[in-house]
């Protein structure tokens, strides 16, 4: 586990809905070189708490600290500038662009001067390096030339994880990367995220318990919005609390 400072941290984190407390008092950190899973049931306040981090929604109260800065209520896309990339539910790509091009799109947006409109986008070299660089990372290269749309659904996961790779980020904001996965691709995904942990401090959201043991440096559990248990995936998984709360009375089992 990483004894350095984390680069992106919560504190006492909170929004509401009206009467409705969808995150309530969350703190967490999270470091590079680490997974930081965080999984509950349906309505615990995951992908709103991913919402949070990533600019989407502003909180009602807390922090959100990236290496000390307190980046609560900035715009999603002054945050994705700072670093902080994600990924959604829903796949978020440009199914009629090719593989390519969707990736130089996203390096484009960290370009530092405008384009000219009736240039030759094959002219920027540093942009097209950069989506190269973002494909050969997401392990989509040899696809580079394909349609969007004629991809398979977890290469088209990559696709959107290449993307986040093309905007140069720090922080990854995975939600649910491996919904809808066959086998062979849920462990494709694995073997990818594992990677990416190696120079980047990841959160990731996950339903897939064979995953989240898998990858998890670090484990919360969420419940009602709540943080009911975090520590190592070990520690959470003999947690009475987590058994009882979250798996139903019985052990949290991972063959």
């Amino acid at each position: 586990m990483s004894e350095r400072s984390p680069i992106l941290s919560t504190r006492n984190l909170t929004r509401r809905f009206g009467g409705l407390v969808a995150v309530s008092d969350v703190s967490l950190d999270l470091h590079v070189g680490e997974v930081h899973v965080v999984i509950g049931p349906n309505g615990a306040g995951k992908s709103t708490l991913t919402n949070l981090l990533s600019g989407d929604l502003p909180p009602s109260s807390g922090t959100v600290a990236l290496e000390g800065r307190n980046i609560a209520g900035l715009r999603s896309d002054q945050i994705s500038r700072m670093g902080v990339g994600r990924s959604y539910q829903k796949t978020n790509i440009f199914l009629p662009f090719t593989v390519f091009e969707n990736a130089r799109l996203a390096a484009q947006s960290r370009t530092s001067h405008a384009l000219r409109v009736f240039g030759c986008a094959d002219s920027y070299g540093a942009i097209n390096e950069l989506a190269r660089s973002a494909l050969d990372a997401a392990g989509l290269a040899h696809r580079a030339d394909r349609v969007a749309s004629t991809l398979s659904h977890g290469e088209q996961r990559q696709l959107e994880i290449a993307m986040c790779l093309a905007t140069r980020p720090r922080v990854l904001l995975l939600d649910e990367p491996l919904a809808g996965m066959g086998p062979h691709e849920s462990q494709r995904m694995v073997e990818l995220i594992k990677s990416l942990s190696a120079d980047h401090a990841i959160m990731l959201i996950e339903h897939d318990m064979d995953a989240v043991f898998a990858l998890a440096h670090r484990l919360t559990v969420m419940v009602n919005g709540e943080v009911l248990e975090t520590g190592t995936p070990e520690q959470v998984r003999a947690s009475p609390a987590v058994q009882a709360a979250y798996l139903g009375g019985e052990e949290m089992v991972h063959e």
